[in-house]
Protein backbone atom coordinates (compact mmCIF):
# COMPACT_ATOMS: atom_id res chain seq x y z
CA UNK A 1 0.00 0.00 0.00
CA UNK A 2 1.32 3.74 -1.05
CA UNK A 3 1.54 5.68 2.14
CA UNK A 4 1.41 9.35 2.15
CA UNK A 5 4.19 11.45 2.70
CA UNK A 6 2.53 12.55 6.06
CA UNK A 7 2.99 9.31 6.61
CA UNK A 8 5.48 8.37 6.35
CA UNK A 9 7.28 10.95 7.99
CA UNK A 10 5.16 10.61 11.10
CA UNK A 11 5.98 6.94 11.05
CA UNK A 12 9.94 7.46 11.75
CA UNK A 13 9.04 8.99 14.67
CA UNK A 14 8.32 5.41 16.89
CA UNK A 15 9.92 2.69 16.62
CA UNK A 16 7.92 0.05 15.22
CA UNK A 17 9.60 -2.91 16.99
CA UNK A 18 9.26 -1.69 20.24
CA UNK A 19 6.41 -1.86 22.60
CA UNK A 20 5.69 1.10 24.97
CA UNK A 21 4.31 2.06 27.98
CA UNK A 22 1.18 3.27 28.17
CA UNK A 23 2.05 7.19 29.22
CA UNK A 24 5.10 6.58 26.22
CA UNK A 25 2.39 5.27 23.79
CA UNK A 26 -0.25 8.48 24.75
CA UNK A 27 2.98 10.75 24.24
CA UNK A 28 3.42 9.56 20.61
CA UNK A 29 -0.23 9.61 19.11
CA UNK A 30 -0.62 13.18 20.61
CA UNK A 31 2.76 13.61 18.92
CA UNK A 32 1.93 11.88 15.43
CA UNK A 33 -1.30 13.61 15.14
CA UNK A 34 -1.38 16.23 12.09
CA UNK A 35 -4.87 15.79 10.40
CA UNK A 36 -6.48 19.08 9.84
CA UNK A 37 -9.20 17.75 12.37
CA UNK A 38 -9.20 16.81 15.78
CA UNK A 39 -8.40 13.36 15.81
CA UNK A 40 -9.92 10.14 17.67
CA UNK A 41 -7.38 7.95 19.65
CA UNK A 42 -8.45 4.21 18.50
CA UNK A 43 -7.42 0.63 20.84
CA UNK A 44 -7.10 -2.66 18.82
CA UNK A 45 -6.53 -5.43 21.30
CA UNK A 46 -5.87 -9.12 19.62
CA UNK A 47 -7.09 -11.62 21.60
CA UNK A 48 -6.37 -15.28 22.14
CA UNK A 49 -9.82 -16.32 21.70
CA UNK A 50 -11.84 -18.51 19.23
CA UNK A 51 -14.85 -15.86 18.46
CA UNK A 52 -16.81 -18.60 16.74
CA UNK A 53 -17.03 -19.97 20.11
CA UNK A 54 -20.16 -18.54 21.51
CA UNK A 55 -18.48 -18.75 24.96
CA UNK A 56 -15.68 -16.89 23.95
CA UNK A 57 -17.35 -14.00 21.78
CA UNK A 58 -16.21 -11.47 24.11
CA UNK A 59 -18.20 -8.56 24.24
CA UNK A 60 -19.15 -5.82 27.04
CA UNK A 61 -19.36 -1.90 28.24
CA UNK A 62 -17.54 0.28 29.95
CA UNK A 63 -18.08 3.38 31.21
CA UNK A 64 -14.63 5.13 30.56
CA UNK A 65 -13.89 7.87 32.97
CA UNK A 66 -13.78 11.16 30.81
CA UNK A 67 -16.40 10.04 27.76
CA UNK A 68 -14.81 10.11 23.94
CA UNK A 69 -15.37 13.03 23.39
CA UNK A 70 -17.92 12.94 20.99
CA UNK A 71 -21.83 14.05 21.44
CA UNK A 72 -23.70 10.66 21.27
CA UNK A 73 -26.85 10.37 19.31
CA UNK A 74 -29.46 8.30 21.25
CA UNK A 75 -32.44 6.74 20.23
CA UNK A 76 -34.75 4.92 22.64
CA UNK A 77 -37.42 3.22 21.20
CA UNK A 78 -40.12 2.72 23.85
CA UNK A 79 -44.24 3.08 24.30
CA UNK A 80 -45.32 6.28 26.98
CA UNK A 81 -44.50 7.41 29.28
CA UNK A 82 -41.07 5.39 28.73
CA UNK A 83 -40.32 7.64 25.92
CA UNK A 84 -41.09 10.75 27.76
CA UNK A 85 -38.23 9.51 30.38
CA UNK A 86 -35.94 9.07 27.62
CA UNK A 87 -36.44 12.36 26.59
CA UNK A 88 -36.13 13.98 30.32
CA UNK A 89 -32.62 12.43 30.41
CA UNK A 90 -31.38 14.03 27.45
CA UNK A 91 -32.72 11.33 24.44
CA UNK A 92 -32.29 13.02 21.04
CA UNK A 93 -35.36 10.51 19.83
CA UNK A 94 -37.40 8.21 21.44
CA UNK A 95 -40.73 6.89 20.46
CA UNK A 96 -42.00 3.62 19.38
CA UNK A 97 -44.19 2.95 16.20
CA UNK A 98 -42.69 5.65 14.43
CA UNK A 99 -39.37 5.11 14.76
CA UNK A 100 -39.93 1.25 13.53
CA UNK A 101 -41.34 2.54 10.59
CA UNK A 102 -38.76 5.17 9.99
CA UNK A 103 -35.89 2.54 10.61
CA UNK A 104 -37.64 -0.48 7.81
CA UNK A 105 -37.15 2.78 5.84
CA UNK A 106 -33.21 2.79 6.29
CA UNK A 107 -33.00 5.42 8.54
CA UNK A 108 -30.89 5.10 11.63
CA UNK A 109 -29.08 8.17 12.20
CA UNK A 110 -27.87 7.64 15.89
CA UNK A 111 -25.00 6.01 17.46
CA UNK A 112 -26.85 3.91 19.78
CA UNK A 113 -30.37 2.44 20.33
CA UNK A 114 -31.62 1.53 22.99
CA UNK A 115 -35.12 -0.22 24.09
CA UNK A 116 -37.63 -1.57 26.43
CA UNK A 117 -37.73 -5.33 26.78
CA UNK A 118 -41.73 -4.98 25.69
CA UNK A 119 -40.91 -3.39 22.13
CA UNK A 120 -38.13 -6.21 21.38
CA UNK A 121 -40.45 -7.77 19.34
CA UNK A 122 -41.13 -4.96 17.22
CA UNK A 123 -37.42 -4.19 17.31
CA UNK A 124 -36.36 -8.01 16.08
CA UNK A 125 -37.95 -7.37 13.24
CA UNK A 126 -35.27 -4.75 12.27
CA UNK A 127 -32.12 -6.84 12.74
CA UNK A 128 -31.21 -7.13 9.10
CA UNK A 129 -30.99 -3.13 9.58
CA UNK A 130 -29.67 -2.27 12.55
CA UNK A 131 -27.24 -5.78 13.35
CA UNK A 132 -24.60 -4.43 10.07
CA UNK A 133 -25.00 -1.15 11.88
CA UNK A 134 -23.93 -2.33 15.47
CA UNK A 135 -27.27 -1.49 16.79
CA UNK A 136 -29.28 -4.12 17.67
CA UNK A 137 -30.18 -3.50 21.57
CA UNK A 138 -29.19 -5.77 23.56
CA UNK A 139 -29.41 -6.92 27.22
CA UNK A 140 -26.08 -7.73 27.71
CA UNK A 141 -24.84 -4.29 27.38
CA UNK A 142 -27.67 -2.70 28.90
CA UNK A 143 -29.29 -1.13 25.84
CA UNK A 144 -32.91 -3.29 26.41
CA UNK A 145 -33.72 -1.91 30.00
CA UNK A 146 -36.58 -0.56 31.48
CA UNK A 147 -34.40 2.01 33.32
CA UNK A 148 -34.15 4.14 29.89
CA UNK A 149 -33.63 7.33 32.10
CA UNK A 150 -30.11 5.58 33.50
CA UNK A 151 -29.34 3.76 30.58
CA UNK A 152 -29.39 7.06 28.57
CA UNK A 153 -27.15 9.10 31.16
CA UNK A 154 -24.89 6.31 31.03
CA UNK A 155 -24.63 6.84 27.42
CA UNK A 156 -24.22 10.17 27.22
CA UNK A 157 -21.36 10.26 29.84
CA UNK A 158 -19.29 7.97 28.24
CA UNK A 159 -20.40 4.23 28.14
CA UNK A 160 -19.05 2.49 24.91
CA UNK A 161 -19.77 -0.93 24.11
CA UNK A 162 -17.64 -3.39 22.48
CA UNK A 163 -17.34 -6.84 20.38
CA UNK A 164 -14.60 -8.83 19.56
CA UNK A 165 -14.78 -9.36 15.95
CA UNK A 166 -13.93 -11.84 13.34
CA UNK A 167 -10.51 -12.04 13.85
CA UNK A 168 -10.47 -11.78 17.38
CA UNK A 169 -9.93 -8.42 17.48
CA UNK A 170 -11.58 -5.42 20.01
CA UNK A 171 -11.55 -1.91 18.48
CA UNK A 172 -12.76 0.83 20.01
CA UNK A 173 -12.58 4.70 20.85
CA UNK A 174 -10.87 6.05 23.47
CA UNK A 175 -11.32 9.43 23.11
CA UNK A 176 -10.20 12.53 21.28
CA UNK A 177 -6.13 13.93 20.96
CA UNK A 178 -6.72 16.89 22.12
CA UNK A 179 -7.99 15.45 25.42
CA UNK A 180 -4.92 15.63 27.95
CA UNK A 181 -2.83 12.95 28.41
CA UNK A 182 -4.03 12.19 31.66
CA UNK A 183 -7.55 11.77 30.87
CA UNK A 184 -6.00 9.42 27.84
CA UNK A 185 -3.88 7.69 29.88
CA UNK A 186 -6.99 6.47 32.64
CA UNK A 187 -9.73 5.66 29.71
CA UNK A 188 -7.10 3.30 28.10
CA UNK A 189 -7.10 1.66 31.33
CA UNK A 190 -10.19 1.57 32.22
CA UNK A 191 -10.99 -0.02 28.71
CA UNK A 192 -7.95 -2.31 29.55
CA UNK A 193 -9.20 -3.91 32.97
CA UNK A 194 -12.62 -4.36 31.75
CA UNK A 195 -11.60 -6.84 28.72
CA UNK A 196 -9.90 -8.50 31.67
CA UNK A 197 -12.26 -9.29 33.84
CA UNK A 198 -14.44 -10.63 30.88
CA UNK A 199 -11.82 -13.33 30.10
CA UNK A 200 -14.08 -15.94 29.56
CA UNK A 201 -13.68 -19.30 31.29
CA UNK A 202 -13.26 -21.37 28.53
CA UNK A 203 -10.20 -19.60 27.08
CA UNK A 204 -6.88 -20.71 27.32
CA UNK A 205 -3.25 -19.89 26.47
CA UNK A 206 -2.29 -16.26 26.26
CA UNK A 207 -5.80 -14.36 26.65
CA UNK A 208 -4.15 -10.59 25.45
CA UNK A 209 -1.84 -11.12 22.54
CA UNK A 210 -1.04 -7.83 21.50
CA UNK A 211 -2.10 -3.68 22.15
CA UNK A 212 -2.43 -0.93 19.72
CA UNK A 213 -3.29 2.06 19.83
CA UNK A 214 -3.18 5.00 16.85
CA UNK A 215 -5.37 8.10 16.20
CA UNK A 216 -7.34 8.41 13.55
CA UNK A 217 -4.89 9.19 10.66
CA UNK A 218 -1.67 7.99 12.62
CA UNK A 219 0.07 4.63 12.62
CA UNK A 220 -0.40 1.91 15.42
CA UNK A 221 1.65 2.17 18.59
CA UNK A 222 2.06 -1.08 19.88
CA UNK A 223 1.93 -1.27 23.90
CA UNK A 224 3.29 -3.22 26.36
CA UNK A 225 0.55 -6.30 26.76
CA UNK A 226 2.49 -7.01 30.26
CA UNK A 227 1.06 -3.84 31.70
CA UNK A 228 -1.82 -5.43 32.71
CA UNK A 229 -2.54 -8.82 34.17
CA UNK A 230 -3.40 -10.69 31.12
CA UNK A 231 -3.88 -14.12 32.33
Amino acid sequence: MKRSKRYNTTIEKIDQKRNYSIDEAVDKVKEMASAKFVESVDIAVRLGVDPKKADQAVRGTVALPYGIGKAVRVLVIAKPPKDEEAKAAGAEYAGHQDYIQKIQQGWADVDVIIATPDVMGDVGKLGKVLGPRGLMPNPKSGTVTMDVGKAVKEVKAGKIEFRVDKAGILHAIVGKVNFEKEKLTENIKAFLNTVIKIKPATSKGQYVKSITISSTMGPGIHIDKNVISAN
